[in-house]
């Protein structure tokens, strides 16, 4: 051997290979974990409380972490970087500055200036102090740019407003919302009363559900009361989730009823689980909307003081990954692991969180449930457009229109009633060119279209869909390349990196769109792969708004 060599330190052969555990670090997490069971599925939930506390997650913190929870380091460490609202901090690197400015830069606050907006803070803040971090959408849309100091909204974000924000209070402001008290005033939990009370039988609910054509209002648009009645269906225990995960770029409307009317999910979700016979409620909530957070756990608090709880709810916060809008994923994430959508069959129907039949709604979905069941079916139904088109829905607009925002309309209404009806019709000095009818998922058509209702299956025949009703508005201002562009970087930003026709495929269009000269006949070719064996539907979608741009705007790929 070289004299010169570096010798080697042998291991100590009496400790266990890898990072050992600090005792300090082993104190600290205890104490900040205080009684929170040392149970694998709280994991992400014990990353929250020690980012929340700390503002970042160190290598010694994650270690301790795993010697608590009894988990390999390695499984620690892969699910605390799986999600971006986690700032692992490895050894000999520095921690975040202690306040974080969150920019969206999602297409509706880029089309309200936010690149320029996060271009200036960079220009102007100091990163010891300050960390700018330009972000997916965080369900503001109506209120773009958006943005966010530590967890308070900062609604039409200026560099004025975000700095002078980054020197005050850092906790969320919590709207005048109703409360459970106001709420039964009103007659609220009366029709879960008479679920339990035995006056509406669970095949009574099923058929009226069933009847009153309510779909899944997330995106899927599966009839409701089909899918309770598959899940009943199978042997218990079983359990029920509701997915508050909107990250879906233009959507805000969960958000919007759970600021305002948070008992109403709370009413669908208790009355949708007796009657399925589900065992407990696991409500899964963006970690984008701390305030919401807050409504639920004092409300649920509430419930569990009145005795109106009579199934268990637990919150699970959300870490800052779309990919968990997938109901597999979200599953996964409440499990304690990376949000990895799961290969079907089975479905969660059959075999969901914890491996029991699970019935999963929508926050939109479960709030109709108490009214349809007040009002019957026909009340539901005949509030559409048409005969075919049933029931109510929140459509999120945003973009180029004069009020943005949540607008209940008829399911099935045309594009352009909904601009001149409800949103005070474009914003001064815009034409429609083009509208996104379901989020970035759902495709992108040009004004000629605007006349199409609104509703499942209508956009399908055209290789789009509505999605989770969020619909964006752009005008003549705007470039349909670099919307397509915009939304591309976010599905390649948000895929959960498992199936490499996700992974590779989004940054490969995204690569050709932002060259000089787009190959359509690639675009077209990567996308039928992407398409045809993609796992889940992120990969699946994700080439919709490129055939569009094809297909309705090929003057702009010239």
């Amino acid at each position: 051997m070289n004299k010169a060599s570096k010798e080697f330190t042998r291991r100590d052969a009496s400790q266990p290979k890898g990072r050992q555990v600090d005792e300090a670090a082993l104190d600290e997490v205890t104490r900040l974990l205080g009684d929170l069971p040392r149970r694998r599925d709280l994991l992400i939930e014990a990353l929250h409380l020690i980012q929340d506390a700390k503002g970042h997650l160190s290598a010694a913190h994650l270690a301790a972490l795993a010697e608590l929870f009894r988990l390999a380091q390695a499984e620690v460490y892969e699910v605390a970087t799986f999600y971006h609202h986690f700032d692992v901090v490895k050894e000999g690197e520095a921690a975040p500055a202690p306040v974080t400015i969150r920019v969206c830069e999602s297409l509706t606050c880029s089309l309200a200036g936010s690149a320029k907006l996060i271009e200036t803070l960079k220009a102007s803040t100091d990163p010891e102090r300050v960390r700018i971090q330009p972000v997916p959408c965080i369900g503001a849309c109506d209120r773009a740019p958006a943005g966010q100091v530590g967890k308070r909204a900062v609604d039409r974000a200026t560099p004025q407003s975000l700095t002078e924000a980054a020197t005050g209070p850092l906790a969320p402001v919590i709207p005048d919302y109703e409360g459970l008290e106001a709420y039964r005033a009103g007659g609220g939990y009366g029709i879960y009363e008479k679920i339990r009370a035995g006056d509406i039988t669970p095949d009574a609910a099923i058929e009226t559900m069933s009847d009153a054509g309510l779909r899944g209002l997330g995106g899927a648009g599966f009839p409701a009361g089909k899918k309770w009645g598959f899940v009943r269906g199978y042997e218990a225990p079983r359990l029920m989730t509701v997915n508050g995960d909107e990250g879906e770029p233009g959507t805000f409307k969960d958000r919007w009823w759970l600021e305002r009317k948070p008992h109403r999910m709370l009413e669908g979700a208790l009355i949708a689980a007796h009657v399925v016979g589900c065992d407990r409620i696991y409500i899964y909530m963006r970690d984008e909307y701390p305030a919401v957070l807050e409504i639920l756990r004092a409300e649920v608090e509430a419930l569990e003081h009145a005795g109106l709880a009579h199934v268990p709810i637990e919150i699970r916060r959300g870490a800052g990954a779309y990919i968990c809008g997938e109901e597999s994923a979200m599953i996964e994430s409440i499990e304690g692991k990376r949000g990895l959508p799961r290969h079907r069959p089975p479905y969660i129907a059959e075999v969901g969180l914890f491996g029991r039949p699970t019935l999963n709604h929508n926050v939109e979905t479960l709030s109709w449930v108490p009214d349809i069941l007040a009002n019957g079916a026909e009340w539901f139904a005949a509030k559409g457009q048409t005969a075919d088109n049933k029931g109510l829905r929140s459509y999120s607009v945003s973009g180029r229109v004069a009020e943005p925002g949540v607008k209940l309309a008829p399911a099935g209404i045309p594009l352009q009633e909904l601009i001149d009806e409800h949103c005070g019709g474009m914003a001064e000095g815009h034409t429609l060119k083009a509208f996104l009818p379901g989020g970035a998922s759902g495709g992108i058509f040009p004004a000629s279209e605007a006349h199409r209702p609104l509703d499942f299956g209508e956009f399908e025949k055209d290789g789009g869909f509505m999605g989770s009703h969020a619909v964006m508005i752009l005008s003549q201002e705007d470039s349909v390349r670099e919307a397509v562009l915009n939304l591309t970087h976010f599905f390649e930003h948000e895929s959960c990196g498992q199936c490499t026709p996700c992974r590779s495929g989004t940054a490969k269009a995204a690569a050709i769109l932002a060259g000089d000269e787009p190959s359509t006949d690639l675009l077209n070719d990567l996308i039928t792969v992407m398409t045809d064996s993609s796992i889940c539907g992120l990969g699946q979608a994700a080439g919709n708004p490129i055939r569009h741009l094809i297909r309705y705007f090929p003057e702009e790929l010239a």
